[in-house]
């Protein structure tokens, strides 16, 4: 915990709540991604392209926040997409 002044306890609590919210952001594109890989490795090409569409919108959200750097996010969707397409074309 932070020392005895006032501001630096303000400082510290505020900071906490920040982390805890961008976890919970991370955790969420992770675990979209996730769902992304798992219905991609089942050829579920449906269920595939609604994981990736919602996966995009979290890693979209997340860089607007600025919880994850452009882009990391540009680079992660890139991945994805190119997966979904190869995914795609086997068919």
């Amino acid at each position: 915990m932070a020392g005895k002044g006032s501001s630096a306890q303000k400082r510290h609590r505020q900071s906490e709540e920040r982390r805890m919210r961008n976890k919970s952001v991370k955790s969420s594109v992770r675990t979209s991604a996730k769902k992304f890989v798992v219905l991609a490795q089942k050829k579920d090409i449906d269920g595939a392209e609604a994981a990736l569409r919602e996966m995009i919108k979290k890693i979209d959200s997340a860089a607007q926040k600025g919880i994850i750097k452009k882009n990391t996010a540009s680079r992660k969707k890139s991945r994805m997409q190119r997966s979904f397409n190869s995914l795609k074309a086997a068919q």
